[in-house]
């Protein structure tokens, strides 16, 4: 695993017929603990992503295209954003196969955690791999 892990807060999306994946991120000065989860600053990163989601809802409805998977967090080694993440986002976007792209994601990543929010509870962390 690199020195430089890179946290990243991503959305599975339909949005006017479309298929969308926007991506929010961050560099994490050191790895996560083994079975930490990514905590406040995971917490940042889904929040700004969510406000840029947000945003969008102006161009159309959005509906989630992962059902409860839809909202997830990922470390990856910093080299994957050049090309790894960009071939998934792609053949996410192309084929709409979420467990596809969980299955590569499983074996570029270092820790995925979906986002879940039970009534009058904070946000919490599920740890998918």
């Amino acid at each position: 695993m690199a020195d430089a892990p890179y946290l990243i807060a991503l959305a599975l999306l339909e949005q006017n017929g479309a298929r969308a994946m926007p991506l929010q991120g961050k560099s994490l000065r050191e790895p996560l603990a083994a079975e930490a989860d990514p905590g406040e600053v995971g917490r940042q990163q889904a929040l700004e992503l969510l406000v840029r989601v947000w945003q969008r809802s102006d161009q159309g409805a959005l509906s989630r295209a992962g059902a409860d998977q839809s909202l997830l967090l990922v470390t990856v080694p910093i080299e994957a954003l050049q090309e790894a993440i960009p071939a998934l986002k792609a053949r996410w976007l192309n084929s709409g196969d979420t467990a596809a792209l969980l299955s590569e994601l499983k074996e570029l990543a270092s820790g995925i955690w979906s986002l879940g929010l039970e009534p009058r509870q904070p946000l919490n962390f599920q740890r998918l791999a």
